[in-house]
């Protein structure tokens, strides 16, 4: 059976992916912060065991590397899904949001690329990294979580060159808007009625409508399963046309 691990699974895409693959027949270690999410996450299928903590340090994501392989004896497909959205322009962002951004948007998926590596070569797997259509092309008064997304499809397509030949493959995935709690959040901090918020940018999408979390997650099983083989390299939008 097929292993994969997946970060940010309490909620949102990250737990829509998780279970996703084991409703495929994969067996999911999901990793997340909240311990109560995780256990609603694990009883939607027997095929998904959970990791509870911080992946705050190379050192952390070691440890979940290693818990991973403890568990399952392999590791096929790692997806960072982890993510943080924090509101500001250059000038109202302080140091603490701006490395707070990185370490959690773009150092966690470098120390978890790195320390799954041997393991994905040695199963010919991929990695599946959920950046944003914010990280190809940026938006307004989000300049940590921009950049941050914007390195990140860097990184997928350095490690996607570096390792093409070995037979790993590495992709991107750019929502738009997905109906999940980060969003629901921005309209919280934005003082906004969340429905309303959510109306606004279905709007603003040119098929009018948001991204089921899903939605997101079907594109990321099809990469990792053989149909997505040749496949590597590539930062796909998944936005209802907006980057069109």
């Amino acid at each position: 059976m097929k292993v994969a691990l997946v970060t940010g699974a309490s909620s949102g895409i990250g737990a829509a992916i998780a279970i996703e693959f084991a409703d495929a027949g994969w067996s999911v270690m999901a990793a997340g912060r909240d311990e109560a999410r995780l256990a609603e996450v694990s009883d939607a299928s027997d095929n998904i065991a959970t990791w509870e903590g911080e992946l705050d340090s190379s050192s952390d994501c070691e440890d979940l590397i290693a818990d991973t392989i403890d568990e399952f004896g392999r590791l096929d497909c790692l997806v960072n899904s982890a993510g943080i959205l924090l509101r500001g322009d250059i000038a109202e962002t302080s140091d603490e949001s701006w490395r707070d951004t990185m370490a959690i948007n773009l150092d966690t998926p470098f120390y978890l690329s790195r320390a799954a590596l041997p393991h994905l070569l040695e199963a010919t797997g991929s990695i599946a990294n959920l950046s944003s259509y914010w990280g190809l092309k940026a938006g307004a008064e989000h300049v940590a979580y921009c950049t941050s997304k914007g390195g990140l499809i860097m990184l997928t397509r350095a490690m996607a060159k570096d390792h093409a030949g070995d037979g790993l493959r590495v992709n991107a995935i750019c929502p738009g808007g997905v109906d999940t709690p980060m969003l629901a959040a921005v309209a919280d901090e934005l003082d906004q009625d969340v429905d309303e918020f959510l109306t606004e940018v279905a709007e603003g999408s040119p098929n009018g409508r948001i991204a089921e979390p899903g939605e997101i997650a079907s594109l990321v099983l099809f990469l990792a399963s053989d149909a997505g083989r040749h496949i590597t390299g590539t930062a796909i939008p998944v936005d209802g046309g907006l980057a069109a």
